[in-house]
């Protein structure tokens, strides 16, 4: 009997087995979808179609009255149907209690199991974040150039929570789709609002009110807002609006106070007085300084009625070439002296007059390099000067300025004879029998130049006049170098060799022709000899070697093979 009933209930006992394989618990429901009773698959089926919108719903953030939804498909959340049924409990069992219970048993609500894919999440956020955050934004301020302002006040900044904005996105999904608070953190700008408010009361608005009293020595005046307005500017400073000026800009606004109330410095001059250097001292100046105006205007920008106004003085500057500066050129003596003559022409006297009065006392410092043609510039009407001959393409022609060469070839001795070093000169083309052989130089504007460097310790002072010529007396141009004796130079040219034979030239052109009776070319050599003062010793030569070209003779006619025959 025993045997029989212990038959029958394994028999049971191996059907229950059976039975219960691969089968969902009765009553079992998840997120109210009914599985109970179901295969392992018909439920997973079953689970998918019930859920499927509920787990497409977005999760919806709200924020300053707008909605930011993390759609589920993109933000890595979703429903893990193999683990919500994993956690039913839906396998084969050999425990009776279980067997009775997935058989008999009255099943439970479950939750689904929540998939996570943690980065794409935390992307998804991101891009919210990136739509939502800003920066905070100090206030601005600009001023008009009549005094209006221009204000724009300060922001919040807002930094999103992201890591609670993830938890936050995890528990909400699947959980009925009710829109989530945007966990978010102000950022506050340096200058508050709070403060900005005072600011404008107190400092902007006032600053632009009325013109400001500047007491200046002798006098005041009213500054309208407009002088210094567009100078005017303001920025942030720890927690503050603080005003400034731009100097420059206010440099340029002032313009005719700081005319009125300045006197420039006056640098210390060599001048020759009865033959002799003499120092003239320097002057030092007065000046209206901008950045003392700016102060004062700061001072009192923020006052009212009588309390704005403030007191200015004047700046003392000196002069940028001093007395001593003046004295240590060691300007106290004639150095050189040097003369040359030229035939009467009234264009020859107005530009020699005229780029000797361009040279005339200037001083070139040790190391400076004295050039004509900076130093008289171009040959112009409006630069005082005429038309006279000069020598192009080895023939007399006319132009403006002629006659100079005479100027540069007295200067260029003068030079010479004091010791200074030879940079750039060009003799003429062919010889000029008025000017000492191979020593004399030309120039033409802005190519050909005459430059010499001040190689001594001492200043160099040059004088320069013209004893204007006239029909019965030839003109001189003289130059003088002053500064202390630093070389006793002597000088020599060899014998003229290399005779080249000239040509002649045929210009029909009568008006513009210069006939010339021409003659050879040669060469020589200059040389100059460098002695201490006082001294018999010999300490350097120079040479200087010149080629001059034929002087072509020429003809205003046509050739004679070209001259057409009487008729």
């Amino acid at each position: 009997m025993l045997a029989a009933l212990a038959t029958v209930l394994l028999a049971l006992y191996v059907a229950g087995w059976y039975m219960t394989g691969d089968r969902v618990p009765n009553g079992t429901t998840v997120a109210g979808v009914d599985i109970g009773g179901l295969r392992t698959e018909a439920a997973r089926n079953e689970l998918k179609s019930a859920l499927a919108d509920e787990a497409a719903t977005p999760v919806t953030f709200l924020y300053d009255g707008k909605r930011y939804a993390l759609r589920p498909a993109s933000s890595g959340l979703g429903i893990d149907v193999k683990g919500t049924l994993q956690d039913v409990g839906g396998d084969r069992t050999w425990d009776p209690v279980r067997m009775v219970d997935l058989l008999f048993g009255s099943g439970s609500d479950l939750e689904p199991v929540v998939a996570v894919d943690r980065e794409a999440l935390r992307s998804a956020v991101r891009d919210i974040s990136a739509r939502v955050e800003s920066d905070p934004a100090e206030p601005s301020v600009t001023v008009s150039q009549r005094g209006s302002l221009q204000i724009t006040a300060p922001v919040v900044g807002v930094d999103v929570d992201e890591p609670a904005a993830v938890s936050a996105a995890r528990k909400a999904y699947f959980s009925g789709g009710q829109p989530l608070d945007l966990p978010v953190d102000e950022t506050q700008p340096s200058v508050s609002a709070a403060e900005f408010d005072r600011a404008r009361k107190n400092l902007l608005e006032p600053a632009v009110s009325a013109p400001i009293e500047l007491q200046l020595p002798g006098r005041s005046i009213m500054m309208p807002v407009s002088t210094y307005a567009r100078a005017l500017s303001f920025t942030v400073k720890r927690g503050e609006l603080v005003p400034s000026l731009d100097v420059a800009v206010l440099t340029s606004r002032l313009g005719r106070i700081t005319d009125q109330f300045s006197v420039p410095p006056r640098d210390a001059k060599v001048v020759l007085r009865s033959g002799s250097p003499v120092v003239i001292p320097d002057k030092p100046g007065v000046r209206l300084d901008p950045r003392r105006v700016a102060d004062a205007i700061l001072s009192v920008l923020t006052k009212s009625g009588k309390a704005r106004a403030a007191s200015v003085g004047t700046t003392t500057t000196r002069a940028g070439f001093t007395t001593a500066d003046a004295r240590e050129l060691g300007i106290r003596q004639l150095v050189s002296d040097f003369v040359t003559y030229y035939p009467y022409a009234e264009y020859r006297n107005i530009n020699q007059t005229r780029a000797a009065e361009l040279i005339n006392g200037t001083v070139v410092k040790p190391g400076e390099t004295f050039s004509f043609n900076d130093t008289v510039g171009e040959r112009t009407k409006d630069n005082g000067f005429v038309p006279g001959f000069i020598i192009s393409n080895g023939v007399f022609s006319k132009e403006l300025g002629g006659g100079v060469s005479q100027v540069v070839t007295t200067t260029y001795n003068a030079a010479f004879f004091a010791g200074l070093e030879d940079v750039e000169h060009t003799p003429h083309s062919f010889y000029i029998d008025r000017y000492p052989l191979g020593r004399e130089a030309t120039v033409a504007w802005p190519t050909i130049d005459m430059k010499f460097r001040n190689d001594t310790p001492y200043g160099v002072l040059i004088r320069a006049w013209v004893v204007p010529g006239d029909t019965t007396r030839q003109g001189e141009m003289h130059v003088q170098m002053y500064s202390t004796k630093y070389w006793d130079i002597a000088a020599s040219v060899s014998e003229p060799y290399n005779f080249t034979k000239p040509k002649t030239r045929y210009f029909p052109k009568k008006k513009t022709c210069v006939p010339n009776d021409g003659y050879r070319g040669f060469d020589v050599d200059v040389f100059r000899y460098f002695r201490k003062p006082g001294s018999d010793t010999l300490v350097k030569t120079e040479t200087d070697h010149v080629t001059y070209t034929p002087s072509d003779t020429v003809i205003c006619s046509r050739r004679p093979a070209e001259r057409r025959p009487a008729s």
